[in-house]
């Protein structure tokens, strides 16, 4: 065995489980069989499938923090309280707006998609002696579906762009400005949809499906998928998540003999990079993904198993405890927060293991750019950022021009985050961090004038920082040439599916 250690700022990292009164009991979870995460969060709230009778519901509660309790507020939760139940049949999944901490949408068995809106004043004096529990209305309904809705995921980018996946084999995008009907319909899915997710900029969608294939489309153009494999060989539910801007796929699932495993795959043509098989018990272990390679860093044991799992939106993390993800476990009938932190005797802002946080015209082919917020002072910081080392760096151009005005890019630094789409076996990465969207801010750039006069340090911080920015906008140009090719590949499917249908009539 080999004396060296890996060196990783991440190798001690460690999963700190709440006090009991730091979280919630006495919390109805639903009794679905449907296979989902149960449990969604935002920056302020979390929403829960609730057990009800007379219909579905799901609760709205304040966000719990594994470090304090929620103030003004009871740990255990009254046995009537305020529900979310227009449902009139169970609640199968909840999804929060990337754009606003308060909007949330709903699918349930009834074939509807609903969107919430919440009111800070809906928690006032809760578990009072005078007071009186009132249920929340949704603002918008969509009939989405004549079957079930299994999963609902708002688009990262654009702020009215949603999407549904039913038990009819598809998803539906809908404009929520206008859900007469779906503006897009992903088909070609021969069974029941397991999970779905967006790139970071929205412009590509994985699933996957209890046909055991992972799926991969252009979400504009719809019809069928423009790269398909086979992925996990077990039909139990299977996960994907994008890792953060590496053009690579995460995904947890079974083997044909149940083994659980995690799997890395490259976008561009759904190649297998890497698949490890992990233990069949309930904990919750975190890796390191490098140069190709998953490296197993910890776990969290419990001996409580948990029934679901989100992870917390990275722009609300505690920075001062160095908190790097936060997980909310479903277990029994209560829901307990898991703080992960790299422990740090520094009382600074520890900037090498946080990085920049992504913060409708979708549908007419314009790509929004992530809007970058750093979790050190909330500067924010707007189009697409590199915050990887590539293995095979892209050349430098032989010729910079000296810059008059140019937009500021933020120090590059890596993370390990928690994907919040994979409740079994959360993937963990140096370099491929998965983003958590801000809240609305200005559109506008950030525009910094270097000064006349530099020393020779400043101007070569000055052409560092052009650079960077030059490779940016060549990682962008790539992404869109990428973009336009599986375009092209979906234009193909739908010309092929046209001509099959005519041979047939």
């Amino acid at each position: 065995m080999s004396r060296f250690v890996r060196a990783s700022k991440y190798r001690h990292v460690f999963g700190q489980a709440a006090k009991k009164e730091h979280g919630y009991d006495n919390v109805k979870v639903s009794g679905s069989a449907w296979d989902t995460n149960l449990v969604s969060a935002s920056g302020r709230y979390i929403s829960v499938n609730w057990n009800a009778s007379g219909g579905g519901a799901f609760a709205i509660l304040p966000l719990p923090s594994p470090f304090a309790a929620v103030p003004n507020f009871p740990h255990k939760l009254p046995d009537v309280i305020p529900l979310a139940r227009s449902h009139t049949a169970p609640v199968l999944d909840t999804d929060w707006s990337p754009h606003n901490d308060s909007i949330v949408a709903s699918g349930g068995e009834d074939g509807k998609v609903m969107i919430w809106k919440v009111e800070s004043s809906a928690f006032e004096d809760w578990g009072q002696d005078h007071w009186v529990p009132e249920d929340f209305d949704p603002v918008a309904r969509i009939d989405a579906s004549p079957r079930k809705i299994g999963q609902v995921l708002f688009h990262p980018t654009a702020s009215n762009v949603l999407a549904s996946a039913s038990s009819e084999h598809t998803v539906k995008l809908w404009d929520l400005a206008d859900t007469d009907r779906p503006r897009s319909v992903l088909t070609g899915h021969s069974d029941t949809i397991q999970c779905l997710a967006f790139n970071p900029t929205g412009t590509l969608m994985a699933t996957t499906c209890r046909d055991k294939k992972l799926r991969l489309f252009d979400p504009r153009v719809g019809s069928e998928a423009v790269r398909i494999t086979e992925a996990h060989g077990g039909i139990k539910g299977a996960r994907v998540v994008w890792m953060g801007d590496l053009d690579k796929i995460a995904t947890t699932g079974f083997s044909k003999m149940s083994d659980r495993q995690v799997s890395i795959w490259e976008a561009g043509g759904l190649g297998s990079v890497k698949t490890i098989t992990i233990d069949h018990d309930g904990n919750i272990r975190y890796y390191e993904y490098e140069s190709d390679s998953l490296f197993a860093l910890a776990e969290h044991k419990s001996p409580d198993p948990q029934r679901g799992i989100c992870f917390l939106p990275r722009r609300a993390l505690n920075v001062s405890d160095c908190e790097i993800a936060r997980a909310y476990k479903v277990s029994g009938s209560s829901v307990e927060p898991i703080a992960f932190i790299v422990p740090r005797k520094a009382d600074s802002f520890q900037s090498d293991i946080y990085q920049l946080q992504p913060p409708s015209e979708f549908f007419a082919g314009k790509t929004a750019p992530l809007k970058l917020v750093s979790l050190e002072n909330g500067a924010v910081f707007n189009g697409a950022q590199s915050t990887f080392t590539p293995s095979a760096p892209a050349p430098a151009p032989t010729h910079v021009p000296a810059p008059t005005a140019f937009s500021a890019p933020p120090p590059v630094t890596k993370a390990v985050t928690m994907p919040t789409h994979v409740p079994q076996t959360p993937v963990r990465s140096e370099s491929a961090p998965v983003p958590q969207l801000a809240s609305p801010i200005s559109e506008s750039p950030v525009i910094l004038t270097p000064p006349t006069q530099v020393d020779d340090e400043g101007k070569t911080t000055v052409l560092e920082a052009e650079v960077d920015r030059l490779n940016s906008e060549l990682r962008a140009a790539r992404e869109k040439i990428r973009n336009m090719e599986l375009q092209v590949e979906g234009l193909k499917a739908n010309a092929r599916k046209a001509a099959q249908a005519l041979m047939e009539a």
